[in-house]
C-alpha cells in the first residue's frame, strides 16, 4: 500500500479516458435531442428544448471536469467531512415541504428560481469522500456504516431506491476494497437487503414499482404501462434497429423517453448492435475509471477513485437492468445518455478528480 503523494502539477492526465468522456457526452446529446424532441415540440413548443437544456449542462460539466482535473486530489480529503456534512444538510433539506419539490409523487429536487438540483446526486459524491477518508484515517467501521445508513435512509425517504441501491453499494466497495472480513460484508449486504425489502413494502411508490415490474405483461394501461413500452421499443428495434430518428414509441407513447427511458428508445432506433456499441463504450469507461483506481499511489485515492468507478458502474447497471426488465424500473439516470443536469455535473466533476489521480500514476 502506497504512503507518498506524488507531485501531479506537471504531469498528463489520461487521454484515453478523456477523450472517451468527449465521446460519450456527444453520443449523449444527439441522444437527447432524438429522443426528446416529439415531447420537446408538444410542451414547450421548441424540439430542441431538452438538447440545449443538455448542451448547456454539459458545458458547466466540463468546466468542473476541468477544474477538479485540475486541483490535486488530497484536498478533498481535508474538505471531506464538510462536504459530508453539505449532503446530510441538503438531504434533509429536500424533504422539507417548500424547499423540496415533489413530482410523480418522489422529493428529490430543490428548486432554485428557475433552476433545480438533486442533492442526491451530490450526496454520492458526499459518500464517497467521507468514507474513503474514514477508511484512510482509520476510523472504526461501525461509524462508517452508521453514517452510509443516514445517507441511505435519507435518499430512501425522497422515496428514491435506485439512488439508494448506488450509495449504499458503494459504500460497501469501499469497505470490501478496504479489507473488512467476508462474513462481516456478508452481514452487511444481508441487512441491508432486509431493510431495502421492508421500505418496499410499506410505501405506495415503491410497491407501485414493483407491482408493475412483477405484473408487466397484464395491466397494460395502468402500473405496467411505463414498463409494457419499453418492452416494446426493444422489441421493435430487432437486431439492426427502425432507423435512426424513426422510433415510433417517442412520440409520446413512452414514458421519459429523454430521461429513465433514452437507453429504450436508442435500442428501437439502432437495434442489438447499436445497444452493444453504447453498452461497450459506457463499459470501457468504467473498466478505465477502476482501472486508474487500482493504481493509484495511495490508500486514500485508491478508496475514493474505486467509489467513483462504482458509482458509475451501478448507476449503468441499473439503469440497463431496469430497462431490459431485469429488475424494476427505479427512475435512476443512464450516465451521458438521460437527460438531467445535476446528474450529468456531478458525474463530469467526479470523473475530473479521476483525470487528477490519473497523474500520479506511474502508467495506466
Amino acid at each position: 500500500m502506497y504512503t507518498k503523494t506524488k507531485n501531479v502539477g506537471k504531469a498528463k492526465i489520461d487521454k484515453t479516458l478523456f477523450w472517451t468522456v468527449v465521446l460519450l457526452c456527444i453520443a449523449g446529446i444527439l441522444a437527447v435531442s432524438n429522443a426528446s424532441a416529439p415531447q420537446a415540440l408538444a410542451v414547450f413548443g421548441d424540439p430542441y428544448f431538452f438538447a440545449k437544456q443538455q448542451i448547456s449542462w454539459s458545458i458547466v460539466g466540463f468546466a468542473g471536469l476541468i477544474v477538479a482535473s485540475s486541483i490535486n486530489y488530497t484536498i478533498w480529503k481535508k474538505a471531506a467531512f464538510l462536504l459530508g456534512g453539505v449532503s446530510l444538510f441538503l438531504l434533509v433539506a429536500v424533504l422539507v415541504p417548500g424547499l423540496g419539490v415533489k413530482v410523480l409523487g418522489a422529493r428529490r429536487w430543490i428548486s432554485l428560481g428557475p433552476a433545480s438540483f438533486q442533492p442526491s446526486e451530490f450526496a454520492k459524491f458526499g459518500v464517497a469522500v467521507v468514507v474513503a477518508r474514514m477508511l484512510d484515517d482509520g476510523y472504526p467501521r461501525r461509524y462508517i456504516i452508521i453514517f452510509i445508513g443516514i445517507v441511505s435512509a435519507l435518499v430512501m425517504l425522497q422515496p428514491d431506491l435506485g439512488t439508494t441501491i448506488v450509495i449504499a453499494g458503494m459504500g460497501i466497495a469501499q469497505l470490501f476494497i478496504a479489507g473488512i472480513p467476508l462474513l462481516n460484508l456478508v452481514s452487511i449486504v444481508s441487512a441491508g437487503a432486509l431493510i431495502t425489502g421492508f421500505l418496499i413494502l410499506i410505501s405506495d411508490y415503491r410497491r407501485a414499482r414493483l407491482v408493475s415490474f412483477l405484473e408487466s405483461a397484464s395491466d397494460p394501461l395502468q402500473n405496467s404501462y411505463h414498463m409494457r413500452q419499453i418492452l416494446i421499443a426493444l422489441g421493435s428495434g430487432g437486431i439492426f434497429g427502425v432507423g435512426i430518428g424513426q422510433s415510433r414509441q417517442k412520440h409520446l407513447f413512452l414514458p421519459e423517453t429523454a430521461s429513465d427511458s433514452i437507453f429504450a428508445v436508442i435500442a428501437e432506433e439502432t437495434g442489438l448492435v447499436g445497444s452493444v456499441v453504447i453498452i461497450s463504450l459506457l463499459t470501457f469507461f468504467v473498466l478505465r475509471v477502476l482501472k486508474i483506481a487500482r493504481r493509484a499511489p495511495d490508500n486514500f485515492s485508491k478508496i475514493l477513485g474505486s467509489a467513483i468507478g462504482f458509482w458509475f458502474m451501478g448507476q449503468t447497471f441499473l439503469n440497463l437492468a431496469s430497462i431490459a426488465a431485469i429488475t424494476p424500473l427505479t427512475g435512476i439516470p443512464l450516465p451521458f445518455f438521460s437527460y438531467g443536469g445535476t446528474s450529468l455535473v456531478m458525474i463530469l466533476f467526479a470523473t475530473g478528480i479521476i483525470l487528477n489521480i490519473s497523474k500520479a500514476c506511474d502508467h495506466v
